[in-house]
């Protein structure tokens, strides 16, 4: 068996122009649309419903904010962290994670909100830690420019120290709630931590008692050696680009040993790998819609999205508008989202810039193609070729979230994946974590 997530591209319109949009293009910033997800998801056996979050609107890309804009790409783009709640209330077991940055939270307000959200969701939300990636965003939180690959790293590891002790402020046993004395709360139960590090202080404790699940359950979305360093250590899961299942494989074999390194059973470890399914009611539609999809990465729109995608990736550092789409793809690829960027650029050697972008799943790792039996079947295919409790994070069908492409994955895909037995075809009652790690 293997588990399931969704990636949800931030908490802003999705296909607001497509000829399944509904009224999507005011939807969007409601919580309907979003409710509606959260249940298909629920009812398809998803393990969780994962949404990015940037915080500033890019311009590096010709250097305008004409291309996100126009588009709907990264702006306009609301908070999700006040989302979760709802979804949560209106759903009974998906986990709802949300992205947090370790730039524009400091860790007591961090771990407080992530304390707050426990109690909300009743043990179901989960924060994916991020280091934040642009110089626009660390302009709008009052600094010159984004700090280098390694520092970001290096903060998050600390602020994950921070929150942890934060969360552990509390003792079991610390609430008595004694409504004869009265006594609500021990104090010689709750501690301050004093955390003193290089990039961040608290005295704590936390003001309010443990959730359900003491801490979110944490999601790392690096690749790179700092980023598996940092999930090692610190995460419940994370989000990865394989192009094979051998390179599934690689990742799944090297994180077994940090984990290890650590201390940590690499069984309470998920690694959700990026894919994307195009269905059909058969094998030949579905190729069709393949086919349909790849004729449109030819399009104006989509290379400018896709440069624009490049632009913001580096970092805010490269401007993509400024090279020949058919001479040589660039060498440069800043300092942004570095193992997405190499994702990019692996083979891209002897290919132009154009060639790059128009490859298919460029930005999206696996690919797979057919009817909902054959695509279940190489799904679990694929996932066999790892040693651990992996998963996969799709992200949309056809680039398009819409209720009518979801259907086709919670109702028609996910019903062939329980008929196999590849995915969980129950709940059981719990928290996120616990039910993440239940394969029953």
């Amino acid at each position: 068996m293997f588990k399931l997530g969704w990636f949800v591209d931030g908490y802003r319109p999705q296909t607001w122009r497509g000829s399944w949009a509904g009224d999507h293009r005011k939807e969007w910033m409601g919580p309907s649309f979003w409710v509606d997800i959260a249940r298909s998801l629920e009812r398809g056996g998803f393990d969780m419903l994962f949404m990015e979050d940037t915080s500033m609107i890019d311009d590096t890309y010709n250097g305008t904010m004409e291309a996100p804009l126009k588009y709907g790409l990264e702006a306009p783009k609301n908070d999700p962290m006040p989302l979760m709640p709802l979804l949560a209330q209106a759903t009974n077991h998906i986990g709802v994670v949300s992205t947090i940055s370790t730039l524009q939270y400091h860790p007591y307000l961090a771990a407080r909100l992530g304390t707050t959200l426990d109690h909300l969701t009743e043990g179901r939300i989960g924060f994916n830690v991020v280091t934040s990636v642009s110089h626009r965003v660390a302009q709008n939180f009052g600094m010159e420019k984004m700090l280098d690959h390694e520092e970001r790293y290096a903060m998050a590891h600390e602020w994950m120290d921070a929150c942890t002790a934060l969360w552990n402020s509390w003792e079991d046993g610390a609430l008595l709630l004694d409504m004869e004395e009265p006594r609500f709360a021990d104090h010689t139960k709750v501690h301050p931590v004093n955390f003193d590090g290089q990039h961040y202080k608290t005295r704590g404790p936390l003001n309010n008692p443990p959730g359900p699940q003491r801490r979110p359950v944490i999601t790392q979305a690096g690749s790179s050696p700092a980023g598996r360093e940092l999930a090692a250590e610190h995460a419940d899961s994370m989000l990865s680009i394989a192009k094979s299942p051998e390179q599934m494989a690689e990742l799944r074999t090297d994180m077994n040993k940090r984990l290890k390194s650590y201390g940590r059973n690499p069984e309470d470890f998920h690694i959700f790998f990026m894919c994307k399914p195009i269905l059909g009611f058969d094998d030949r539609e579905a190729q069709g819609r393949k086919e349909a999809a790849e004729a449109a990465k030819h399009s104006k729109a989509w290379i400018d999205t896709q440069l624009w995608m490049l632009s913001y990736f580096s970092g805010g550092e490269i401007d993509y508008g400024k090279y020949d789409l058919d001479a040589p793809f660039p060498k440069e690829l800043g300092n942004g989202q570095v193992s997405t960027m190499k994702h990019v650029a692996e083979g891209a050697e002897e290919k132009t810039l154009r060639e790059v972008i128009t490859e298919k799943g460029q930005m999206q790792g696996l690919e797979f193609v057919g009817s909902p039996d054959t695509v279940a079947d190489k799904m679990n295919d694929a996932i066999e070729s790892t040693d651990g409790p992996d998963g996969f994070l799709i992200y949309g069908t056809e680039d398009e979230l819409t209720r009518k492409n979801l259907a086709e994955v919670t109702d028609g895909l996910c019903g062939s994946l329980k008929k196999k037995g590849y995915i969980r075809d129950t709940y059981k009652k719990g928290t996120f974590r616990e039910n993440l790690n239940d394969w029953g």
